[in-house]
């Protein structure tokens, strides 16, 4: 892999490579349970409303 370091473009390091690798795997993750927390909103938003008989609109309505 290269690196720009000032101006001069390089090979990275080992120690460059594999903090690049963690930090990719780092954002993949948080990618990856952000994507469920969101999914898990829905879930139990899609939940409320079933419970209430209502659909997504009408409870817009009526908190608008």
């Amino acid at each position: 892999m290269k690196i720009n370091d000032n101006g001069t473009e390089r090979n990275m390091t080992e120690t460059e490579i594999a903090n690049h690798e963690t930090v990719f795997a780092e954002i993949e993750t948080n990618k990856k349970a952000q994507a469920k927390a969101a999914a898990d909103k829905a879930t139990a938003k899609q939940a409320v409303l079933d419970r209430l008989g209502i659909t997504a609109d009408e409870a817009a309505l009526l908190l608008g």
